[in-house]
């Protein structure tokens, strides 16, 4: 079992920045792509960006420009850089990771908790 624990919401005025983190933890063998996904109140769940193990990485038309995805493989963590933040960026941010436990087990995409992120004045 992989565990993700995300950390670094809160509130911030327009325009400010804020940086999630999520770190792996438990019976790790190896972790693929690793991601940020988001949700509004009273909208689906919504893919903000990813990155490959070798830092490829892609983004939601809605966030280029403002926000930055970056791993550190050797921490097994995922970070995201948000500037420029608006209030249509407010909504709980779930971290996710493809990784298998063992050699001999499957890849499965395991959550996190997911972290609120609020953008008000």
């Amino acid at each position: 079992q992989v565990q993700l624990v995300e950390s670094g919401g809160g509130l911030v005025q327009p325009g400010g920045s804020l940086r999630l983190s999520c770190a792996a933890s438990g019976s790790i063998f190896s972790i693929y792509a690793m991601g940020w996904y988001r949700q509004a109140p009273g909208k689906e769940r919504e893919l903000v960006t990813t990155v490959t193990s070798s830092g490829r990485s892609n983004y939601a038309d809605s966030v280029k420009g403002r926000f930055t995805i970056s791993r550190d493989n050797a921490k097994n963590t995922v970070y995201l850089q948000m500037n420029s933040l608006k209030p249509e960026d407010t909504a709980v941010y779930y971290c996710t990771a493809e990784a298998r436990s063992s050699w001999f087990d499957p890849v499965y995409d395991y959550w996190g908790q997911g972290t609120q992120v609020t953008v008000s004045s």
